[in-house]
């Protein structure tokens, strides 16, 4: 089983240890897709003008009071590495809390998780990486766009097998399509409105359920061998879901649906 999740736009960054190996992060065959992106990011960020640092700025979609974003990418290939479930600190992440599990689960999740990156491509939670800014959806001088540079890398080399748990969204979704034994899950708030149920995506509550829905397979140890048997553990587990129609031989679609932020 794998689970697909989406990086965090907030990072911490380590304070020590060693500079990551591209080679030494999940599927060591991607460690020259890695290095090619890691150093046209940092030759970008490099430059000082003006205009240069203008033109970065946009390409990451980045703030001028973002600008020490760049001193960061700049930096990428000697800065401290650590665990990317340490380094990854948004909503989902916090909500997931790989730190507080029991030994058991924390090897469940190693085992299972991995996140899809704009910059690294794919890693496990236990691979060492520095806190960066790059998106799947930058489109990177002397690359490309990143989304359809990755799909052609992730393509030969991601583990096609089942049942897969897709947890992504938007251009990371895109990175990578999994085989028909996988489930794209969707997160719905559900609420009366003038005594009829509405359903609508709300990012942050998304982001939370994802997280704790990922700790709640892990605190159970689940094996599921199917799609079947995994949305059946999901149900179990209390989450109400609701499966989509798809095209034959697609990845299947399903809606957890939340009554309660």
């Amino acid at each position: 089983m794998l689970i697909l999740l989406p990086p965090s736009e907030g990072k911490t960054a380590p304070s020590a240890g060693e500079p990551v190996d591209p080679a030494a992060l999940w599927l060591p065959k991607l460690a020259t897709a890695r290095k090619r992106v890691l150093g046209k990011l940092a030759a970008m960020s490099r430059r000082r003008s003006a205009r240069a640092v203008a033109e970065s700025l946009e390409v990451l979609g980045l703030s001028a009071g973002q600008r020490g974003e760049l001193e960061r990418n700049a930096g990428l290939a000697t800065a401290p590495a650590a665990p990317a479930a340490e380094v990854y600190t948004g909503v989902l992440y916090e909500a997931l809390d790989v730190a507080t599990l029991a030994r058991e689960a924390r090897a469940w999740v190693a085992d299972r998780a991995v996140v899809f990156s704009g910059l690294w491509g794919v890693v496990r939670l236990t691979d060492r990486i520095p806190a960066y800014r790059c998106s799947a959806g930058v489109t990177l001088p002397g690359i490309g766009g990143l989304t359809p540079y990755w799909k052609t890398a992730l393509t030969r080399h991601v583990p096609a097998g089942g049942p897969v748990l897709d947890l992504r969204s938007g251009a990371y979704a895109s990175m990578w399509t999994p085989g028909p034994q996988a489930v794209a899950l969707r997160v719905l708030h559900e609420r009366i409105v003038d005594g009829e149920p509405r359903r609508s995506v709300v990012s942050h509550f998304n982001k939370a359920t994802k997280g704790r829905l990922v700790r709640a397979l892990a605190e159970e140890g689940v094996a599921p061998g199917s799609v079947d048997e995994l949305l059946t553990t999901l149900r179990d587990l209390k989450y109400t879901v609701e499966e989509r129609p798809v095209a034959a031989g697609r990845p299947r679609q399903a809606d957890v649906v939340v009554r309660e932020l």
